[in-house]
């Protein structure tokens, strides 16, 4: 098969660059049609808001492709292979989180697994009464998954000659209902009206933060599991969010925005500030990353393109870069570590990107092997058991069930004795 690259430019048809003959003929022979999903079990309160089945498969998947334009000629030699593979009886897999040598992955199960690096072998479970664990978390030797019955549970990571998991607490509490009614409040203040779609953490200030269907954002204090503050935040769905040490917090929606909230908990209840609205070139918003140390941020989109966005040497604010374009449907995943970009898309693929020093990125690697769309992704620094500045392992969750891992390097062609194309496509 051809090798095949992604530029970023902007997605902007009068300035894209058609491929080779090779390369459009290949682009002729993918799919447009709609992959086929299942249903999640859990059907959430009536809402306004789509539910989380419909935000998750019916998004507006299909998109015309993309011609491809070919990447400058670089040094880069990549290489790239699946180090596991694992299918267990859970159903779709919906959530990813990794901790030093842990790996957490959730489903549309009751079950939370636990992966030990660097053998991958399964180490422990995590099991409640809810099931489908949408979103998680682990920050301070805590773990917080989101469920579809809307509620979170905390558990603690403890060493006590073997790895154990000790129940903290639930939030809201049960209890909180009750409270809220006697004291003449609105009860659905303490819990989100549509499903969790995504979680971020701000240990430093005692805080998790959780996105909803229901276009809110609550902020809870992890101390007591109160909400403290309920964030309006966009016109549509919130898909995804993200949380910076400084406390700037980063909302994604269906409203085709990402939109930039200032913390300042010296005001009172109304603590967050929106500081700025980016749009998405008109396409729902459905996952974000960010590169703390390029100061990049991603985003993710259903009609296949990541934008991103970087800080302005002068202005120091976020400023529109462009758009990585391949994939032929919804990115519903990304991930960053160090220059590397992963993303995950319903057309069953993961791509790797790398950052170049120019702020241009380039197309590593197209990850195929999954046999439905790639729900979720994470990814760390160095192949497994070891420290790497050239490479990077991948895990992927897919609503095929499969969990994948992967490690992909780079290096410069010209410390090989024989270079590979810089993207090449691969069959499992």
């Amino acid at each position: 098969m051809a090798s095949l690259d992604s530029s970023n430019s902007p997605p902007n048809p009068s300035f894209a660059i058609r491929g080779t003959a090779t390369q459009n003929k290949f682009l002729r022979s993918i799919s447009t049609k709609e992959p086929s999903f299942s249903h999640f079990p859990y059907t959430p309160p009536r809402l306004s808001s789509p539910s989380l089945s419909q935000s998750l498969h019916t998004s507006p998947l299909s998109s015309p492709l993309h011609p491809l334009s070919p990447s400058k000629l670089n040094d880069l030699y990549s290489t790239y292979r699946c180090v596991s593979s694992v299918l267990k009886k859970d159903g779709q897999i919906l959530s990813i989180a990794v901790s030093n040598s842990l790996v957490y992955t959730g489903s549309d199960s009751n079950v939370i697994r636990i992966w030990k690096l660097p053998d991958f072998s399964e180490c422990g479970q995590l099991k409640t009464k809810a099931c489908m664990v949408v979103a998680l978390k682990v920050s301070n030797e805590r773990v917080y998954a989101a469920y579809g019955d809307g509620k979170i549970r905390v558990w603690s990571k403890t060493w006590d000659g073997s790895l154990k998991h000790i129940r903290l607490a639930t939030i809201p509490k049960s209890g909180s209902y009750v409270r809220s009614y006697i004291g003449g409040k609105d009860k659905m203040q303490m819990k989100h009206t549509g499903p969790i779609t995504s979680l971020a953490m701000n240990a430093s200030d005692d805080i998790i933060y959780s996105a909803s269907l229901d276009r809110t954002v609550k902020v809870w204090r992890i101390s007591d599991q109160k909400c403290i503050e309920t964030i309006q935040a966009h016109s549509g769905p919130v898909n995804d969010i993200i949380v910076t040490d400084d406390g700037l917090l980063f909302t994604a929606s269906d409203d085709a925005t990402v939109k930039v909230w200032r913390c300042n908990f010296f005001r009172g209840n109304q603590s967050h500030s929106l500081t700025v609205t980016l749009p998405a070139k008109s396409s729902p918003v459905k996952t974000l990353t960010l590169n703390q140390e390029g100061g990049v941020l991603y985003g993710g989109c259903t009609d296949g393109y990541i934008h991103y966005w970087f800080k302005g040497w002068y202005s120091g604010q976020l400023q529109y870069g462009g758009a990585l374009q391949g994939h032929t449907h919804a990115v519903m995943c990304i991930a960053s570590v160090s220059n590397y970009v992963v993303s995950g898309s319903a057309d069953s693929t993961s791509r790797v990107w790398v950052r170049e020093q120019d702020g241009h990125h380039t197309c590593l690697a197209v990850l195929v092997g999954h046999r439905g769309p790639i729900r979720c992704v994470t990814a760390f620094s160095g192949s497994l058991g070891e420290e790497s500045e050239d490479g990077c392992t991948i895990c992927t969750g897919s609503l095929d069930g499969v969990l994948k891992v992967w490690h992909v390097t780079c290096k410069n062609k010209s410390s090989q004795s024989s270079a590979q194309n810089v993207c090449e496509y691969f069959e499992l």
